[in-house]
């Protein structure tokens, strides 16, 4: 994917990434997954980002520049895959949720399960890491075509199939319109209200 598409705020990028495919090869093989479901992350201007308080050796991939993944452990327990996005210097990235497998589903079961629906390989933000067989290992990776992990376009989404809500599980501008997803596919995470959350101001 030219990395220009890729250089606007979070929000504008992530509806761009929908139909996008998001490739992870290993040493065991490659999987490909095409993306459903998007969440944009605004900085620090955004309370539930992780740049919020500023640049650390943590979230220093989020700060730039564009076109290469910020990867996060969630709860200790599972990986997380980011596109950066934005102007080098300022932090932004798009958080991937969910997608459909559509090269390597073997493989994608065998990290996954056996017995996991195809539907339910990728769904969900560290579904669909362990699916790709992306980890920490794969921070800062360059999306580059030819590198391990590479983004590319897929097919062209139809902008009424697109829908815009509120983002799953964060306790902090919970209620911002900064996901979106496929109306009515199956790999779409379920919607989660964080029990923390509180009404809160801004987009």
């Amino acid at each position: 994917m030219n990395v220009d598409l890729l250089a606007h705020p979070a929000e504008d990028v992530a509806p761009r990434l929908l139909g996008s495919v998001l490739a992870c090869t290993t040493p065991e093989g490659t999987v490909s997954i095409a993306i459903t479901e998007t969440e944009a992350y605004s900085g620090t201007a955004d309370p539930a980002s992780h740049a919020y308080r500023g640049r650390t050796p943590r979230n220093a991939v989020m700060f730039g520049p564009a076109g290469h993944l910020y990867v996060y452990r969630s709860h200790g327990l599972h990986w997380c895959a980011n596109v950066v996005t934005g102007t080098d210097g300022i932090a932004s990235a798009v958080l991937i949720r969910a997608g459909r497998v559509i090269e390597g589903e073997d493989l994608a079961r065998k990290r996954r399960g056996e017995r996991v629906e195809s539907a339910r390989l990728a769904r969900g933000p560290g579904n669909f890491c362990q699916a790709l067989g992306i980890t920490g290992e794969h921070n800062g990776a360059d999306l580059l075509p030819g590198a391990s992990v590479t983004l590319s376009e897929g097919e062209p989404v139809p902008t009424a199939l697109i829908r815009i809500g509120p983002r799953v599980g964060v306790s902090k501008a919970h209620d911002w319109q900064h996901r979106f997803y496929l109306a009515g596919d199956p790999t779409v995470s379920a919607y989660r209200l964080s029990p923390r959350a509180r009404p809160s101001a801004g987009a």
